[in-house]
């Protein structure tokens, strides 16, 4: 089977569990509080949206193996086309019309690109010092998008910067695993060694570049699916792409008619992106009657806090601190039945004569 064929089927099949991991982790960020990792570790869903994360990244290997970053890469995209309707779904309301205007757009964009992009399968690998001089510049990049010197607008600023900082980390994981694969399959050729130096350093980079995309992904979902996922859907294939034509010798077919086309697609894809960006988010809503409930909560706390302080510091000033405390005394029997005593009938009955 034609190797062009295989790649694309299986980055669509990657796309689909992608995004389906996306919705599942942006549901979960909805109804928790942003940043509270050590919680989501202890619920089930979140690991299942870390199985698809995990299905997602094996058949995106194996895409890697039969196509090139520059044909594989732009693909996933699709998963923004999937999460979207599917977030809509499980939200039970419909697709609007303008996100399906953002589906034909980015399905447009990514049919231009495939006839300049489809190529033989890769060969050209990253060297050992391209590697690790690539992932120190893209370490340095992650962390002024996510440092704690960075105050972006409120909660959206913050996930735009961590969902571009998860985009370029899996797209780096990208490179680095076809880097990684064909090193691998150029090791059964015989007289070469089984496992090379360049071939452990490299599948430690992708590990550290997978999980830093997976977690970053999570902290930017916290702001909504659709402008994080979007960001991360484009900063991806970018970064994955700019790799491919600066250090793998990856080109687009065609020549100058080639690149023309493969500008319009892009650009018609990166329109669609942002269209389906604008979908509105069941997520935003649970977040906002989380947040609502958080707040009330506060304020009920806050309160009492206060209730309770004015209580104890207001203590009357004719009583001495120790008095102020006491339980009020219980009134003695006796004189509560000399108030009872009505003097005008006590006074009449002592004027009545008794008889002889």
């Amino acid at each position: 089977m034609n190797p062009t064929v295989i790649a694309v089927a299986l980055a669509l099949a990657s796309a689909v569990a992608y995004a389906t991991a996306a919705v599942a982790q942006e549901r979960l960020a909805a109804g928790g509080r942003p940043g509270r990792m050590p919680g989501l570790l202890l619920r089930g869903a979140w690991w299942g949206a870390v199985g698809l994360n995990s299905t997602g990244a094996l058949l995106h290997v194996a895409a890697l193996r039969y196509g090139p970053l520059t044909l594989v890469q732009p693909l996933g995209a699709l998963t923004l086309v999937a999460a979207v309707p599917l977030g809509a779904r499980l939200a039970g309301r419909r697709v609007a019309r303008n996100e399906w205007r953002g589906v034909a757009l980015a399905l447009l964009g990514l049919g231009a690109l495939l006839p300049v992009t489809a190529g033989e399968t890769p060969r050209d690998t990253l060297s050992l010092p391209q590697a690790v001089g690539l992932a120190g510049v893209v370490l340095v990049f992650i962390a002024l998008c996510v440092g704690p010197g960075r105050r972006g607008r409120g909660t959206s600023g913050r996930g735009l910067r961590h969902a571009t900082a998860s985009g370029v980390a899996s797209g780096v994981a990208s490179a680095l695993t076809q880097t990684l694969t064909v090193a691998l399959a150029d090791s059964r050729v015989p007289g070469a060694a089984l496992v090379s130096w360049r071939a452990v350093i490299v599948a430690v980079l992708v590990a550290v570049f997978a999980v830093s995309g997976l977690l970053l992904a999570q902290s930017a979902y916290g702001s909504g699916l659709g402008a994080p996922l979007a960001t991360l859907t484009l900063a991806n294939p970018v970064a994955a792409a700019a790799i491919g034509i600066a250090l793998l010798d990856e080109r687009f077919r065609g020549g100058p008619a080639g690149w023309a086309l493969a500008a319009a697609g892009a650009a018609a894809a990166a329109r669609g992106v942002v269209l389906l960006s604008r979908a509105p988010q069941a997520g935003a809503d649970m977040r906002g009657d989380a947040v609502a409930v958080r707040e009330a909560a506060a304020t009920v706390r806050r309160a009492t806090a206060r209730d309770a302080a004015v209580r104890e510091t207001a203590v009357p000033e004719s009583r001495a601190p120790d008095e102020a405390v006491r339980e009020p005394a219980t009134v003695p029997r006796e004189p509560v039945r000399e108030l009872l005593r009505d003097p005008v009938r006590e006074s009449a009955r002592e004027r009545v004569p008794t008889p002889p």
